[in-house]
């Protein structure tokens, strides 16, 4: 996957009659600092006002005019407070920011409480929160009150901040795709797409005799061979019929390029059952190649869920996939199996898969008609899960987080699975299944659910609950 690195614009507040050394230790040190962490910074030229800060309403309408001629080039803002700070100043100069704001106050030293050195921060800080909630302007704060920018815990909060302003940057304004109509029988998976687009997302649909039309004319050019060696690596294709591979690299580039022909961020495909009756395949290794390079794929046409794993994506910087709530572990009642047919990419898998037949639909279209799932493990580690669907003209997610065990799966277990143990997993089950949610949930590495959830509801005006904090 490419990353785009998370670029944050720096203002800094001043208060007239503090020392002015405590703007030029602030502006020496952030921009050291996000570059020792992997950021990139924007800052006002420190000539275009005192000390290059704002502590007026004139001062805070050259920082307004330094964000508009570099709009596009931030995902955030770090509003810092090296002093009080003035909050007029702070509404003036942010008022139109558009983007999120992360409000980070210094720390005063116990040996430097004297008039003339103590920053006072810790209650200024209630003074910019305070103006802005009244001129309704967001803004993030997280724990400490006041922290040091060479601090751990201010790691914590930027860590936190970045994956936020990626997925606001992200989700506002991105396009999915519906490849192929929504599988008859799945009523579940229904979306009201006007709702997705008053909310910033558009939906682009393409029927899949578009796709097979354009399967035909494809080429083995080097995009092909390219696809091909991929696909080769990402698991054992031994038993496998010939021509089955070939099919499932056409259709690759096809997607690849409605992908580039509509601007798609994500995807969801009709994965049954016309690829198999028509063309003999399943293309769910294809599905996980896809999400491997940053493209999500979501099966059996889930918008819904195509948008949650590029919400998640946009949090971890790395790869997610679709899965099914799909059974019990035993009596264990926070663990369960979560599966699916082959779509994981293969960074997420414990070790390489095998591709084979789908099994389950072999009943309905008969054997080997199928090949092209990727049966074996998901990999252990901590994870962050999401879902979308929509309701009362309104996107609505639920966001928490779980770890995959080591713990065994039966041998004939089709697909790919993995056993996830979830706190307070019976409550959320419940949630899920009285707010009329997928069968699907979307997952991917680490712990974001926090940064994810306040993205989602506070800057982009959707639902976003964190149940296993709150159902009981």
């Amino acid at each position: 996957m490419k990353h785009k690195k998370t670029t944050f614009a720096l203002f800094f507040g001043n208060r007239g009659f503090f020392p002015s050394k405590l703007m030029k230790e602030a502006r020496e040190e952030f921009p050291r600092l996000l570059d020792s962490l992997g950021y990139g910074c924007l800052m006002m030229d420190e000539n275009a006002t005192r000390y290059g800060a704002v502590s007026t309403a004139a001062e805070g309408q050259v920082f307004a005019n330094f964000l508009r001629q570099n709009r596009g080039k931030y995902q955030g803002i770090l509003l810092s407070l090296p002093n009080f700070g003035d909050e007029t100043a702070a509404v003036a100069a942010l008022g139109e920011a558009e983007v999120p704001i992360l409000i980070q106050a210094y720390p005063d030293d116990l040996d430097k409480m004297a008039p003339a050195v103590r920053r006072d921060s810790f209650c200024g800080k209630f003074s910019i929160m305070d103006l802005f909630f009244q001129y309704g302007l967001k803004f993030t704060v997280l724990k400490p009150h006041t922290v040091h920018p060479a601090s751990p815990r201010f790691k914590e909060n930027l860590d936190y901040f970045a994956a936020l302003c990626r997925v606001v940057d992200g989700i506002r304004g991105m396009t999915v795709g519906a490849i192929g109509a929504r599988t008859t029988a799945f009523k579940t998976v229904r979306i009201d797409e006007v709702a997705l687009q008053r909310h910033g997302i558009t939906m682009e649909t393409i029927d899949l005799s578009h796709v097979f039309s354009r399967m035909k004319d494809i080429k083995q050019n080097a995009a092909y061979k390219e696809t091909k060696k991929r696909l080769e690596k990402a698991a054992s294709w031994e038993g496998v019929p010939d021509g089955v591979l070939d099919k499932i690299v056409r259709l690759g580039l096809v997607i690849d390029a409605l992908i580039d022909e509509y601007a798609l961020d994500a995807f969801a495909l009709r994965c049954w059952i016309e690829l198999q009756e028509q063309l003999g395949i399943s293309p769910c290794v294809l599905m996980g190649d896809f999400n491997q390079r940053g493209i999500p794929a979501a099966c059996e046409v889930d918008v819904g869920n195509a948008v949650a794993m590029y919400a998640l994506q946009l949090a971890s910087q790395s790869p997610a996939m679709c899965l099914d709530w799909n059974n019990n572990y035993a009596d264990d009642d926070d663990k369960c199996i979560l599966f699916h047919c082959g779509p994981i990419p293969p960074s997420l898998m414990k070790g390489k898969g095998q591709i084979c037949d789908h099994a389950i639909l072999a009943n309905s279209v008969g054997k080997g008609r199928g090949f092209g799932c990727n049966a074996g493990l998901i990999r252990p580690g901590e994870f962050t899960f999401a879902s979308m669907m929509t309701h009362e003209a309104k996107p609505r997610f639920y966001v928490g987080q779980g770890a995959f065990t080591e713990d065994p799966i039966p041998e004939d277990y089709f697909g790919c699975a993995g056993v996830a143990q979830i706190d307070r997993l019976q409550d959320l089950l419940l949630y899920v299944g009285r707010n009329g949610y997928r069968h699907h949930v979307s997952a991917t590495p680490g712990r974001y659910a926090a940064p994810v959830a306040e993205a989602l509801e506070y800057y982009l005006n959707m639902n976003a609950a964190l149940p296993q904090t709150v159902c009981g």
